[in-house]
């Protein structure tokens, strides 16, 4: 199991990357909208959104998107931090995703997704976001 932060930056993804890289050094990898099957649907404006990306740099890395289409900073404008749990077994990612589901709130089912493997998220009872992400097998 690996623990990564996953930060929402609401339509400023690529600026805060290019921020990072500067100020601490280091790479990134960016996918887009536009290039997705789960971008299909999404209006123009997002095309060019980041749909998910991974920074790497010097002892530390971290997942970034823009988040999804309609979705708002927090009403004190803050950047959503989630915690991402990736696992090799998709019953390992499938009991973690319920154990944390256990008195929370599931916002989106845990199961296949179009880029490979399956994901889902869920706010545990205590309010923490929760991106859970196994591979298939």
């Amino acid at each position: 199991m690996r623990l990564e932060p996953y930060l929402c930056f609401y339509g400023k993804c690529d600026e805060a990357l290019e921020f990072y890289k500067t100020a601490l050094g280091g790479s990134y990898e960016v996918n887009r909208f536009g290039e997705s099957p789960a971008g299909a649907g999404v209006d123009e404006s997002w095309k060019d959104k980041v749909i998910h990306s991974t920074f790497t740099g010097d002892g530390f890395s971290f997942m970034a998107s823009d988040g999804h289409p309609g979705s708002a900073p927090s009403p004190t404008g803050e950047t959503e931090i989630s915690l991402s749990l990736g696992m090799d077994a998709v019953a390992d990612g499938e009991r973690n995703f319920n154990a944390l589901a256990n008195g929370g709130k599931i916002t989106m089912p845990f199961g296949a997704v179009p880029w490979g493997g399956t994901f889902g998220t869920v706010n545990d009872k205590y309010g923490v976001s929760w991106m859970i992400t196994a591979a298939h097998g």
